[in-house]
């Protein structure tokens, strides 16, 4: 008898759930995965064939936030994904177990599962004095994290601790905290920058891994495409304000009552790749921006040392040109007289035209009045 995958459609036969309640779920993850519906069908034969993966969370200097953004997903639930979508083994946030117990467990599934699993690593990794400043089971997490690596298949960074060190390597960086691929190299890496990572972004990208295998689609930061393919500039509602030269210039003045474009007052949206724009937070209620505050670029490698939060940026890109806030809107105020201008000029031509039609419809009919024209009347 042939062995049965352990693949998403066997657990959803295993609890006699519908072929169509499979099926609604398979459209989900098209959806959320930024697939096109095209590829629905390659995603049903994913979910029925593709083993479900074995997954390990590490978590090293960080404030667990990650964990509280991941655990609030909501499509997929993250109960879903923990419990029908991925084996995941070991996790001292999430697990039930703990102690000598839960770290024997670790090394068990690290020599089980060598090759096969992914490394899901929250937080950085510091060096200082031997990396003494982040110590799990007696253990710093400089040495679980090399050895859990060596195994790994994929390694997912999640957060901007993971992917560019976090707020402890904030200058002066007092203890020498760095990236996870700053330490772990030779392996295929997935960055998914935050502080912290939108939650279903995470489910996402580890769900892709667990349909199709292979990592998705990565930019040249190593984030994937389907997420960080936008500036949350070019996916805000506010855009209509910034392109108008509308901006707030505090934040109980009227422009912001009346919800302007936040650029002035420290937005770094024009610089950020994010999803939050059209993903946004709590299963799409609200974002930052939404919510009336400035996108401090969380994502972004180093945003933390990055000027003040409330300082504007002191250039904005356009189409083919570079220009500052305080020429933004005399730009925009030239571009509408212009536009006025051009409009007359055309409403005149066209008035034009019409006046010689009627005047030559007249003559044919003859009710042309010559003089009563020229002395400006009516017809």
């Amino acid at each position: 008898m042939k062995n049965r995958v352990n693949s998403l459609w066997t657990l959803f036969q295993e609890r006699r759930l519908s072929r169509r309640t499979f099926m609604k779920s398979c459209v989900a993850l098209t959806a959320i995965l930024g697939l096109p519906p095209t590829m629905l069908d390659t995603v049903v034969k994913a979910a029925e064939t593709t083993e479900l993966p074995t997954v390990i969370w590490l978590h090293g200097h960080e404030c667990t936030g990650c964990s509280e953004s991941f655990i609030r997903s909501s499509s997929p639930f993250t109960s879903d994904v923990i419990l029908n979508m991925i084996s995941l083994e070991y996790d001292d946030t999430l697990a039930a177990a703990s102690g000598a117990p839960l770290e024997e467990h670790l090394e068990k599934i690290i020599k089980e599962k060598a090759g096969k699993y992914i490394l899901a690593v929250e937080g950085g990794v510091p060096l200082d004095e031997n990396g003494v400043y982040c110590t799990v089971g007696g253990r710093t997490f400089k040495e679980s994290l090399l050895e859990a690596a060596k195994g790994a298949a994929a390694i997912i960074e999640y957060g901007s601790c993971a992917s560019w060190g976090g707020i402890q390597a904030a200058k002066p960086n007092p203890t020498n905290t760095v990236s996870v691929s700053s330490v772990v190299s030779g392996k295929p890496i997935i960055k998914v920058p935050g502080c912290p990572p939108i939650p279903e972004v995470m489910t996402g990208v580890i769900m892709h891994y667990a349909l199709f295998g292979q990592i998705p689609p990565l930019d040249s930061q190593g984030r994937p495409k389907q997420f960080y393919g936008n500036r949350i500039h070019d996916t805000c509602y506010r855009r209509a304000f910034f392109d108008s030269g509308l901006f707030v210039e505090k934040f109980d003045d009227d422009a912001s009552k009346s919800g302007w474009c936040l650029y002035k007052v420290g937005c770094r949206g024009p610089q950020t790749y994010n999803s939050c724009g059209n993903l946004r937070w709590w299963n799409g209620l609200s974002y930052p921006i939404q919510s009336g505050h400035g996108c401090i670029g969380c994502s972004e490698k180093g945003f933390w040392d990055n000027d003040v939060f409330y300082k504007r940026l002191p250039d904005i890109p356009l189409a083919n040109t570079i220009t500052t806030a305080d020429t933004i809107g005399t730009v925009a105020a030239v571009g509408a007289t212009a536009a006025v201008i051009v409009h007359g000029a055309a409403t005149l031509t066209r008035n034009k035209i019409l006046d010689m039609k009627e005047e030559k419809r007249l003559k044919e009919q003859g009710l042309w009045d010559e003089k009563k024209h020229n002395n400006g009347g009516g017809h």
